[in-house]
């Protein structure tokens, strides 16, 4: 088990020097259902997590139990969500994303192979990179599992669904698979028909100003925000590149610093030291998922042996892009996937709006013709009121995510702003201090 509680050196804030913690969003305060991933175990071809659960709710036969699921498990919850029409008024929390450790594992087994062309150093400090570079992604699908669960959770309707229940309490095997090639083709179907219907009811003036506005602000804001993602990845690639350049910059002035014993080997080694120091000895960074108002890191296990004692990972310029990765990338990701779910609750209303207006023309037509009266009526009141019920649901749910977004969003851009101040500052002593060293030699 890696535990959490670890120094994580001058680049990271500890709690102290962030301040008081800034309200969390989304966060379910009455304490009644409490969830949380508290284990994880990463295997070839899946992840086993442990789901922990804390309540005082009468549904519940037990206050306190956990469970252990899988992804299709988590996404099988989700459908159920999307297929219920008495949710249809809800923004659905987005399904978490499928874990994906395949580039990791393949950098590993590449690693292997060219144990025998690098140097013992060498290869541990490559080995040991990629270990951390495998947790961080490993506790960051265990975190975005629990986002979904934690925001379920704080659902003052979601929290009391059936399948949810069982998906907490059930303490055997719920025998959910994956989805064979029928179904995926199925879906795929589905998809093609659902965006066709789309551009059908987009057209459709909305009797709402504000539903009007929503659907326009939806859809420029998940465009926006898919642009923000694409180039914060990018710009988290290029601090990476930055650090993996220092390290080959600071092997090769070493070999060329360790050929004699001149003033200028001498030199070598000192610029070396100073490339070198921008990958320090320090413990695996903790994990900080972006706040999302119900995520908090917890210790995991998973089945790649670590190394237990401190490993060479970047420090400086490779923090700055592990930073802007869990601060800011995350975070976009994560509202591109709820931003669409807004723009599917918009969908939905749009389509009984249709269904509505569709309604009221076949009962003006059975007027006319004095024919099945009765049964048109009855549909129009049926489709009158769904409509109006989800209307206001939606409304609420709309209000309520644009208050947890924009939270979200000052929350993370405020705490990583002060971590690229912090980071500013260590390259600044880290300069100082090589001036005043090279100083010192002359």
């Amino acid at each position: 088990m890696m535990q959490e509680d670890l120094d994580d050196g001058p680049d990271f804030l500890s709690d102290e020097d962030r301040g008081p913690r800034p309200v969390n969003v989304d966060l379910q305060t009455d304490g009644t259902l409490q969830v949380d991933i508290s284990d994880a175990l990463s295997e070839r071809d899946k992840v086993k997590f442990t789901v922990h659960t804390k309540s005082t709710l009468p549904n519940f036969k037990q206050d306190e139990f956990s469970v252990v699921r899988q992804h299709e498990e988590f996404v099988w919850l989700h459908d159920a969500f999307v297929e219920n029409e008495e949710y249809a008024g809800f923004v659905i929390p987005p399904a978490p994303p499928k874990p994906d450790f395949d580039a990791s594992r393949d950098k590993l087994q590449k690693l292997g192979e060219g144990e025998g062309s690098m140097t013992k150093e060498e290869f541990t400090k490559m080995k040991q990179e990629l270990e951390a570079e495998y947790l961080a992604i490993f506790k960051k699908t265990v975190a975005m599992h629990e986002v979904f669960l934690c925001r379920v959770a704080a659902h003052p309707v979601l929290r009391n669904d059936l399948n949810f229940h069982v998906f907490l309490e059930y303490n055997q095997d719920l025998s959910i698979r994956g989805k064979n090639k029928k179904e995926k083709l199925e879906d795929f179907f589905k998809n093609v028909v659902k965006s066709a219907d789309e551009v059908l009811v987009a057209g459709v003036k909305d009797v709402d100003d504000f539903f009007e506005h929503e659907k326009t602000f939806l859809l420029e804001y998940n465009n926006r925000i898919k642009d923000a993602a694409v180039k914060v990845d990018k710009l988290t690639k290029s601090h990476k590149s930055v650090a993996d350049d220092n390290s080959r910059i600071s092997s090769i002035l070493y070999s060329l610093g360790t050929q004699d014993s001149t003033d200028l080997c001498k030199f070598f080694l000192k610029v070396s030291e100073l490339f070198e120091k921008t990958r320090a000895k320090c413990p695996h960074p903790r994990i900080q998922l972006m706040n999302l108002g119900c995520i908090k890191t917890k210790p995991v296990l998973f089945q790649m042996q670590v190394s237990p004692g401190p490993c060479i990972i970047p420090k400086i310029e490779a923090r700055v892009s592990a930073d802007e990765d869990l601060k800011l990338s995350d975070l976009l990701r994560y509202y591109l996937r709820e931003s669409q779910a807004g723009k599917d609750l918009l969908y939905r209303r749009a389509r009984s709006l249709v269904d509505y207006e569709n309604a009221n023309k076949l009962l003006d037509r059975a007027r006319s013709k004095n024919k099945d009266v009765l049964q048109a009526e009855t549909n129009q009141q049926f489709c009158c009121q769904k409509f109006e019920t989800l209307s206001e649901s939606a409304k609420q749910e709309l209000i309520d995510f644009k208050t947890r977004r924009v939270a979200a969003f000052r929350k993370n851009l405020v705490e990583l702003a002060e971590l690229e101040l912090k980071h500013s500052k260590g390259h600044l002593q880290l300069l100082q201090s090589c001036l005043v060293a090279f100083k010192g030699d002359s």
